[in-house]
């Protein structure tokens, strides 16, 4: 059974979790060794803009906290970036780009940012779910293309057991929630290899366990995932396994 802090809310509110992204949070893995490895390494990158890619929830935004902390670097949407706005967002000499593919561009915006950060030895972290090159091929702006084609990424890959069970873990730390290893072995068994899968089987855990004020058990999340994938076996559902794990 979870354990959840009693100063916790009970209603099942809309909020979402309060993100821990610090060097000591970041779990490591042989699927994100080499971007992380890649933030340590800077200054002395491969080249002035660098891309860190990969799937929604593989840790992209924690990398770029990271190397925001480390640079003094802003951190801006890439859908906010205007031709206007790039003198003053790299004012610091250094700036993460945030989910570049993503929403609208501003082609022209992006290109004479990268002109700038040659011009003033400046540093550009691009995160984005695209390989640069993948991207340049949708773009209008030849220049532009042939600038994200030679633009050095760094791919997070998909993640092993480990690594998973550990991150499940740290999602429902954002929680407030200390599940037990059962629970997590419970889990690690039946859900979907990828981050996006067990970050969403997580909220919707927590939003059942709220809104019926219960904790979160093994028996909670069997029913859960029988309702959305008709997994899990008939004892782990358990009804009187669960009313115990109440009292």
């Amino acid at each position: 059974m979870s354990v959840r802090d009693a100063s916790t809310r009970q209603l099942p509110l809309d909020l979402p979790p309060v993100e821990n992204r610090t060097r000591a949070d970041f779990l490591v893995g042989p699927a994100n060794e080499p971007a992380l490895a890649l933030i340590d390494r800077w200054p002395d990158w491969p080249a002035r803009a660098v891309a860190i890619t990969g799937p929604a929830g593989a840790g992209k935004s924690h990398l770029a906290a990271l190397f925001a902390e480390a640079s003094g670097a802003p951190v801006l949407p890439a859908a906010q970036l205007t031709r206007e706005t790039v003198p003053a967002a790299l004012a610091a000499r250094a700036l993460v780009l945030e989910d570049l593919g993503e929403g609208m561009l501003d082609e022209a915006a992006l290109f004479h940012l990268l002109n700038l950060v040659g011009e003033q030895s400046a540093h550009l972290l691009v995160t984005s779910r695209h390989l640069p090159a993948a991207l340049a091929e949708t773009l209008a702006t030849r220049d532009l293309a042939s600038r994200l084609r030679a633009m050095p990424a760094v791919r997070l890959g998909a993640p092993d057991d480990a690594l998973l069970a550990a991150v499940a873990v740290k999602l429902f730390a954002d929680r407030q929630i200390t599940p037990d290893e059962a629970l997590i072995g419970y889990l690690m068994a039946r859900v979907e290899r990828s981050y996006a899968a067990i970050g969403a089987l997580i909220a919707e855990l927590d939003r059942e366990a709220l809104a019926r004020k219960r904790p979160l058990t093994r028996a909670l999340a069997a029913e859960l995932l029988r309702k959305q994938t008709g997994s899990g076996s008939d004892d782990d559902g358990d009804d009187s396994r669960d009313a115990d794990e109440r009292d």
